[in-house]
């Protein structure tokens, strides 16, 4: 019962953003973060198939055994004391899921961190990041191709830029990148499209098998932010949009590739087609091969389902946005104050 009620209360009782921000996102995650990543870098598979199919196999066994027992006994209350434990194993699994990753759901927001600017972004403003987006994939496309295909976890200069941006945004430990792992679940990813996830348990990743050479570092960039504990879907799409413009020629190209994407379900259907047409064959193409890898795989009823469902999990972990939150990268990026260099300015810490 004291577990159950100490699940009962890391759900449902008001933290302090800035609490767990010194407690937790900053103090005890990134110790957990640089023990656990680096196990699960050495280890090829998954760990995230073991443990799902290990506690599923565990749960379907004891409901199965208690039922047996259940009618060979004549004596129903087996099977409330088997479902109290799995109520209690689930209670323990969730605040495992809360201390070793989850409370990054409650720290501060990227909005508390950074110097914005007051004014809500406006269409000229989206559609004049739009046009920078054409034009830097106009430029880096041919150096962006030409670079061999280095994982990006092995690759210097992203693990090099990935730890600068940590250092822009806090003072705590970077966090160590993760290798892109293959999955069971691959399939699910491919039908559903998702690029990738971080397992809260074992803080690996795991990325869709199809994902393309120009996109990889980009979804590497976005599932290390969560890796470094920005949780928020949005915070992560900027810290890895970040990381990808502080890199070489490769991961500015998947980082500015993102972006457009983001930002043609942004703007207006005829600053949509404008944007496009400036496209030069090359990143055209690009563009295509991802719409088409989109297209191959993907079920449209299973993708809906699988994304509502995670529309609950995320307002359920206080993310209020739900799956919108994937798009407000583009507001953070146009209201964020950055010098020359893509460094955002940060506002000087304060005390509770």
């Amino acid at each position: 019962m004291a577990i159950v009620v100490a699940a009962l209360l890391c759900a449902f009782a008001p933290v302090s953003p800035r609490f767990i921000e010194r407690w937790y996102a900053t103090g005890v995650y990134p110790r957990i973060q640089q023990v656990l990543t680096p196990i699960s870098n050495v280890i090829p598979f998954a760990l995230f198939d073991v443990l799902t199919i290990g506690a599923a196999t565990l749960v379907v066994g004891a409901i199965v055994r208690a039922v047996r027992r259940a009618r060979q006994t004549r004596r129903f209350s087996i099977l409330l004391v088997t479902l109290g434990n799995l109520v209690v194993g689930a209670a323990v699994a969730y605040l495992m899921f809360l201390f070793l990753w989850g409370f990054n759901y409650r720290r501060m927001s990227m909005a508390e961190r950074l110097v914005l600017d007051g004014a809500r972004p406006t269409p000229d403003a989206a559609r004049a990041l739009g046009q920078r987006a054409v034009q830097e994939l106009n430029t880096l496309y041919e150096a962006a191709h030409a670079k061999g295909d280095t994982p990006p976890w092995r690759d210097e200069s992203m693990r090099s830029a990935f730890e600068r941006v940590q250092r822009f945004l806090t003072h705590a430990t970077p966090a160590v990148p993760g290798r892109l792992k293959a999955t069971i679940y691959g399939p699910y990813f491919r039908w559903t499209s998702v690029d990738g996830m971080v397992d809260p348990f074992a803080l690996e990743v795991m990325a869709n098998p199809d994902l393309l050479p120009v996109e990889r570092s980009f979804v590497a960039a976005h599932e290390w932010a969560h890796l470094a504990g920005y949780a928020d879907e949005s915070e992560a799409n900027f810290v890895g949009w970040l990381t990808c413009v502080q890199g070489d020629a490769r991961a500015k190209y998947s980082g500015w590739m993102f972006l457009y994407w983001q930002l043609s379900g942004e703007v207006s259907a005829a600053d949509r087609t404008l944007l496009a047409a400036m496209l030069e064959s090359g990143p055209r193409r690009d563009i295509d091969d991802i719409a088409e890898r989109l297209r191959r795989g993907r079920w449209p009823l299973l993708q809906r389902s699988s994304w509502t469902v995670y529309d609950q999990y995320l307002k359920a972990n206080r993310v209020e946005a739900g799956i919108r939150s994937y798009g407000l990268v583009v507001t953070l990026i146009l209201r964020a104050q950055f010098d020359e260099e893509w460094r955002p300015k940060v506002r000087e810490p304060t005390r509770d």
